[in-house]
């Protein structure tokens, strides 16, 4: 399937699971094909051990072959200089830097009126149990991210397009309207999904589809669908 995917992606910490030859041979196959390896959510385990965790961490996935490391900026809780400074460290390591941003933050994370304005040291609050939607904050965040030298802006399915039913096309605009579609992906976590953004954006827009989708959303980025057309996947997975 090389040829029609981008990248591959080891999920969540899966690759701390195998042994180091058997992933340098999965990278190996994969560089042959001139597709890159990403880490999955993996980075937040291991800053607890310490400051010095993460820069071991990087070098580690250098070692190996991995090709881009994914920042889950919601699981790791950190302030956003030290998640800027993730991204310049990935950057200074020749690797790439993928952020992944929920629109759902925690709500002590969400700076008051006054502090809007990113750029500024601004104190954390004690840690929240609540958690509120915050496009604008998302957006200002990535777009840091990508000044500081991220390569791509991966947006988490929840609360925005886990379900094609109830697709948040007012989030998906603003967030392509600003970082624009060529530095962010979307997970898409079923066809449906997948149709949907192919047919809204077109074939060129990113997306992370499980391994067992690769065929069908080749099928929808090749074929034309307008709504005269019927879905090259069935009726069944057709949105208007």
């Amino acid at each position: 399937m090389g040829q029609f995917v981008d990248g591959l992606k080891f999920s969540g910490g899966s690759h701390s699971l195998m042994p180091k030859p058997f992933i340098e041979e999965v990278v190996k196959r994969a560089h042959q094909h001139d597709v890159y390896v990403s880490t999955g959510d993996w980075a937040e385990h291991l800053i607890r051990n310490g400051p010095s965790a993460f820069k071991e961490y990087v070098e580690d996935c250098k070692q190996v072959g991995f090709d881009t490391i994914e920042l889950n900026v919601g699981s790791l809780e950190i302030p956003e200089e030290t998640l800027l400074r993730y991204v310049r460290l990935v950057k200074s390591a020749g690797l790439k830097a993928k952020p992944k941003f929920a629109v759902m933050f925690n709500k002590s994370d969400i700076p008051s009126d006054r502090d809007r304005a990113f750029g500024a040291y601004v104190a954390r609050a004690p840690r929240s149990t609540e958690y509120v939607e915050d496009v604008d904050l998302l957006i200002r965040r990535a777009e840091r991210c990508l000044e500081a030298g991220a390569d791509m802006i991966m947006i988490d399915s929840d609360d925005v397009c886990k379900h094609a039913d109830s697709l948040r096309a007012d989030i998906i605009a603003k967030v392509i309207g600003r970082l624009g579609l060529e530095k962010t992906m979307f997970e898409a976590t079923n066809p449906r999904t997948s149709e949907w953004f192919i047919r809204r954006y077109g074939p060129k827009v990113n997306l992370f589809v499980d391994h067992s989708q690769v065929m069908d959303l080749e099928c929808l980025r090749g074929r034309n669908l307008g709504k005269s057309h019927r879905s090259v996947l069935s009726s069944s997975y057709f949105l208007l």
